[in-house]
């Protein structure tokens, strides 16, 4: 009887704690999606509205049958994901390997962040299409060539971010350290690194979306390797507006779970 009562009125605080969470977003894209389907119906774009993802045959197809695979590169859009969530997962685990661990020796030495900041400052200003082509030229085959594009492109914010957090420890806590007489070790894992993980994930919250950004930019200039990228691309050379607005849309949506998959991650984690 405890257990009955209990239950909707759990549902009930929770509902009323996260209404507001919840229904104001579901306005926004509601009415987003409104104007976007007004616009398109009075001719006002070319663009076709939201509702042709489900009135186009091919398109809705697509939505209800998302595993298929036919063979070469005719696959379902889950399938095109996974290939392009499998580049992203090689290419952002470098990055934040390689960032976090350039980032706590740039931020311990103020000799190697003078020596390196410029570059780092210059290299992040790089679009990441503009590595596409040196990539080809580096490794000559289109799956490596988009590792590296992932790489290059997210690793900079977790690099700088890193390292701005090791320089903001505080000063106590570094004299904390001298009279305890601290092994390396200790003031790595007790200090450094709890100091310095509010910014890590600040770094890494950014770089999964350009991770996610970059996979897509190399795989449309890259074709012939089932993605996302891929995706749109074939639509665009076959005219398929609607698979288009439904690529795009499943990028935005795929991105934001990234990041809200990082965000509980610093939750769970950073406490």
């Amino acid at each position: 009887m405890t257990n009955s009562k209990f239950q909707p009125s759990s549902l009930s605080q929770w509902w009323k704690a996260n209404r507001r969470s919840i229904i104001l977003p579901l306005l926004g894209i509601g009415g987003f999606l409104l104007f976007w389907q007004l616009s398109a119906s009075l001719g006002l774009t070319k663009l076709s509205g939201p509702l042709s993802l489900w009135t186009e045959e091919r398109t809705r197809d697509l939505l209800l049958y998302p595993f298929f695979d036919r063979g070469g590169l005719d696959k379902g859009l889950f399938l095109h994901t996974m290939s392009s969530l499998s580049r992203v997962a090689l290419g952002y685990s470098l990055a934040a390997i390689v960032g976090i661990g350039v980032g706590i020796a740039v931020g311990l030495s103020q000799n190697l962040n003078r020596a390196f900041d410029p570059l780092f400052q210059f290299l992040r200003m790089i679009a990441p299409l503009a590595w596409v082509p040196i990539a080809l030229v580096l490794f000559q085959q289109n799956q490596p060539a988009a590792i590296f594009v992932i790489f290059i492109t997210s690793i900079w914010p977790i690099l700088i971010n890193t390292a701005e957090g090791v320089r903001q420890i505080p000063q106590d806590y570094r004299n904390v350290a001298l009279v305890l007489q601290m092994s390396q070790r200790r003031f790595f894992t007790k200090i450094l690194i709890p100091s310095a993980l509010p910014y890590i994930f600040t770094g890494l919250r950014i770089s999964i979306g350009l991770a996610w950004l970059a996979i897509i930019a190399a795989e449309i200039v890259m074709p012939g390797t089932p993605g996302i990228g891929f995706f749109i691309w074939d639509a665009n050379q076959n005219g398929y507006v609607s698979d288009i607005v439904l690529g795009v849309i499943w990028i935005g949506a795929i991105g934001l779970l990234l990041d809200r998959l990082m965000a509980w991650l610093q939750t769970r984690i950073a406490r």
